[in-house]
């Protein structure tokens, strides 16, 4: 089969996150397989730079941005691009990109990492709590609760875009790539074709699985923040029994209240560990009884879920959007209700009092991982996407 040329485009935030990491793995994937690969990048470190007029400029070009209308059409013609790949648009590139590559008659593939196509906001949440208004009422909500960083003139910017792109029909003309089943159903609220909507999970490299060594203490890994549940988690601990430790890996914004209320409550079998390289964490994960993700909020694709199932460990997640999708209770991991001391005390003591059923979950985690998970098993889903979006145009 002939590979094809991918033009990958991606529209860097800031502060770096998951879909920047997400982007460079894709790209080398690619490449490795013998792909003809040209990125396309912007990078928000550029509005800072801007101006008032420059931030005004910025405002018309989230909409529709020339620059990138002309110089994607200029990269499809020099490099004989087959399919484009986009990840994030917001708010350099645009949906211009899109009418660039159906302007020269090349698929588009616009991979969901949040759900920003439905809610400005792009996590589905209004004061720590899960909201759908902008789905079930229409995106002018968004402009009453301020859901863009808490301020209206950003929002209402975020909204038109939005509301032009849905009016003018952008995103029937465009193939999608989301990373659960949880996903799939609620993009196509916007897109009408279930057939351009595809299935593709994120990807760790393969690891070989070792014999785990356990020890008595789960881990919470991540940010530090309420909508994640670490303040439910913290809070839950103390009617835990106290021969279970709970290892926090991470930083943020509630940190210095989980502090404060560890020591106010007395806790001694919760143990902060602040930020942690990559590699250091994985040695901590690999010796634990599971990872609890106890977020309040759907989540996009939580890599930290991946990573423990590439460990051979298994997940307690909260039953909800896509920790609910990804963890199988009861096979590489167990769910409880969101919000529920009691459920979720029920369940993280009956994986630390069975070893034999933890390490069957551990188990079928690692197996979870090798059939979903691995960079091999991505590259044939996502080679099987791009065959699909190209047809006969490769030949």
């Amino acid at each position: 089969m002939k590979k094809c040329n991918v033009l990958m485009a991606h529209n860097y935030y800031q502060v770096p996150g998951g879909e920047d990491t997400v982007f460079h793995n894709e790209v080398e994937m690619l490449k490795k397989n013998g792909h003809k690969v040209i990125k396309y990048t912007r990078h928000n470190d550029k509005i800072k730079e801007s101006g008032i007029f420059g931030k005004l400029k910025l405002a018309t070009e989230t909409v529709f941005s020339f620059k990138t209308y002309k110089e994607v059409r200029s990269l499809i013609d020099k490099n004989d691009i087959h399919v484009v790949h986009v990840h994030n648009t917001l708010p350099l590139i645009s949906p211009s990109i899109y009418y660039a590559a159906i302007s020269k008659k090349v698929p588009v593939v616009q991979t969901i990492h949040n759900f920003r196509l439905l809610c400005p906001g792009a996590t589905f949440t209004k004061n720590g709590h899960i909201c759908e208004d902008c789905l079930s009422k229409g995106l002018r909500q968004s402009l009453k609760n301020k859901c863009y960083r808490n301020s209206l003139l950003q929002t209402y910017i975020m909204y038109f875009m939005l509301k032009f792109h849905k009016i003018i029909g952008t995103y029937n003309k465009i193939n999608y790539i989301t990373l659960t089943e949880f996903n799939k159903n609620k993009i196509l609220n916007l897109v009408k074709d279930d057939k351009k909507v595809f299935i593709k999970p994120n990807f760790i490299s393969k690891k070989e699985k070792t014999q785990r060594n356990l020890e008595d203490y789960f881990i919470y890994i991540g940010r530090l923040d309420e909508i994640k549940g670490i303040n439910f988690l913290v809070n839950s601990w103390k009617d835990i029994d106290k021969n279970i430790k709970l290892y926090i890996i991470g930083d943020g914004p509630e940190k210095e209240n989980i502090e404060k209320y560890i020591k106010e409550s007395k806790i001694n079998n919760i143990k902060l560990l602040g930020f942690m390289d990559r590699l250091s964490a994985f040695e901590i994960i690999e010796k634990s009884r599971a990872i609890i993700v106890p977020s309040k909020w759907y989540e996009g694709f939580p890599m930290t879920i991946a990573e423990s199932f590439s460990l051979g460990v298994p997940v307690i997640g909260s039953n909800i959007g896509n920790i609910g999708c990804i963890v199988n209770d009861e096979n590489n991991g167990l769910l409880f209700e969101k919000d529920n001391k009691q459920s979720l005390k029920e369940v993280v003591e009956r994986v630390f009092y069975n070893k034999q059923f933890n390490i069957q979950l551990g188990n079928n985690a690692y197996n979870t991982f090798l059939d979903y998970y691995t960079d091999e098993e991505n590259y044939n889903i996502l080679q099987n996407i791009y065959s699909r979006v190209v047809g006969d145009n490769l030949w």
